[in-house]
This record gives structure tokens, sequence and C-alpha cells, in this order.
């Protein structure tokens, strides 16, 4: 099989890069996923990884993604025949390592990903691909119709919008979907503003940085939500840390405030739409 050529705008290019981390992470003896598929995608895909191999934040990817993980998981624990909404869903896998066999998914990313997504992922009856954009709000109607309840996904998507778009992309969620859960993370002004240090986004041209600044999650509840949570890395669950690599677990147990400025910056949040 030839490799495929990736076509994305360059926002959506970023989707590669937790596609690398989870795949680098499956080829590690005690790695923090087991994702072949993200192995199989990365090995077909005709794009030079170089600048981002290897690099220490692609670990803190995969974390983040086992966290989201763990919000899904404690909606399912509640609602075992939900509907899920993975916002940009980009080259993610979460279906394959959550799915319960009641609950309903949808993918929902913008039109060049889906098109992307369609050549590893096939919709089944319980999993539907939207392509759409997250400020778009013709999707809904498809959404509603399963009933709910809802839980939305956003990993790394909104924090790539400008302030005002941020902020009315969640609003219309709340509005529309009372009850829903919403998982987003949010990123500090001073981490917005020093992407240019970061060893994955510097090799990235600027179009491609998220844009959002939110130094207070609590900020969100404004728009029609109830913060019900709000971790940092420092957060995550004993059994996730101890699978992070050596160097990392040891600054986050002996020197946590050499980093926890940066951590403090990064939050992902579990928040309850109130509805109109």
């Amino acid at each position: 099989m030839s490799a495929m050529k990736v076509e994305l705008g360059p926002t959506q290019t970023t989707l590669l890069i937790p596609l690398l981390a989870r795949a680098e992470q499956t080829q590690k003896t005690s790695g923090l996923i087991n994702d072949p598929r993200a192995v199989e995608i990365v090995n077909q895909l005709d794009y030079d990884f170089s600048d981002w191999a290897g690099a220490r934040s692609l670990a803190a990817a995969v974390l983040r993604t086992r966290m989201y993980d763990d919000d899904v998981l404690d909606f399912l624990a509640e609602y075992p025949a939900g509907t899920v909404v993975e916002i940009g869903c980009g080259l993610n896998t979460r279906f394959e390592r959550l799915d319960n066999g009641q609950l309903t998914w949808f993918d929902l990313d913008l039109p060049d990903t889906i098109a992307l997504r369609k050549q590893f992922f096939k919709d089944t009856p319980r999993r539907k691909m939207i392509a759409a954009s997250v400020l778009d709000t013709e999707w809904f109607e498809q959404v509603k119709a399963t009933g709910g309840p809802w839980c939305f996904i956003s990993e790394a998507v909104i924090i790539y919008l400008d302030n005002a778009e941020a902020e009315r992309s969640i609003a219309h969620i709340a509005q529309e979907f009372p009850g829903a859960w919403l998982i987003t993370d949010t990123t500090a002004k001073a981490m917005v503003d020093t992407q240019d240090k970061h060893d994955l986004m510097k090799h990235l041209p600027k179009e491609s940085w998220f844009r959002w600044a939110c130094d207070e999650p609590e900020a969100l509840e404004k728009l029609g939500l109830k913060l019900e949570r709000s971790r940092t890395f420092m957060d995550a669950s004993p059994d996730l840390i101890a699978q992070m690599p050596w160097i990392m677990r040891f600054i986050m147990r002996w020197m946590p405030w050499l980093i926890r400025p940066k951590l403090e910056g990064y939050r992902i949040n579990r928040l309850i739409a109130k509805g109109l």
C-alpha cells in the first residue's frame, strides 16, 4: 500500500501530534497507552514527523488523552447508553478504547480532516462521522436526535479558536444541550504567549498555534455552565503518573515548584450545561 499524502489546513495539521504521541507510547515497553491503530496510521502516512519525534511533550499529550478518557468513563458509568460527541476528533481512537456496546458516538471535525479520517475509519450504526466546524450549529439536530444524555469532548481543539469564537462555541452547546457534560481544556495567557518555546508548537507556523487564553476556568460559568472540576497534570491518578518518563516523575514529585506555574496554566475541565 502506497503512503497516503496528508493535505490539511494549518490548524488541522496539529492532529498529527497526538497521533504520533500515541504511536510512540504504544511502542514503549511500559507506555502510557496501547494504541496499535495509531502505529498503523503513522506508518501509512506520507508525512515527515522528524521535528516532533521524541519530544518530551509527546508523553504529556498522552497523559492528557488518558485523563480525558477518565472523564468520559465517569460519564458512561452514569449514562451507559449516553451520546458522546468528540469535537475535533482528528485521527483519535477513543471510541476503540471506551466503547461499552451501548453508547452512541459522533466524531466531528472539519471536512478535510474527516476526508482523511475516512481512509482509516468507517461509520457504524452507533458511530458516525460529521464533517463540520464546532462553530456551526447545523449538526446539532443530528446529535439531539439521540435524546441524550450527552458528553461533548474537546481535547486540544477549542483552544485553537480566538477568544470570541471559543466562548461562542461553548455557549451554543450549553444553551442547546441542557444537562450535557463538556470536557474541555483551557490554556492561560502565559502559555499562549510562549508557544515559540514549546518543543512541539515551535515547529509549526503561527497560524497553527492555539489562541484562546483562559486564566480562570470558573469564568466559563458565565456561558451557562457549572464547573464541576478542573485538573492539572499534577492531579492525574497515581497509576498514570507512574507511567510517565522518569525525569517527569522526578520533577513532579521532588521539584514541583519548578514546573507548577506551567502546569497550573493548562487545565482539563469538566462542566455541566445549565441550558436556556
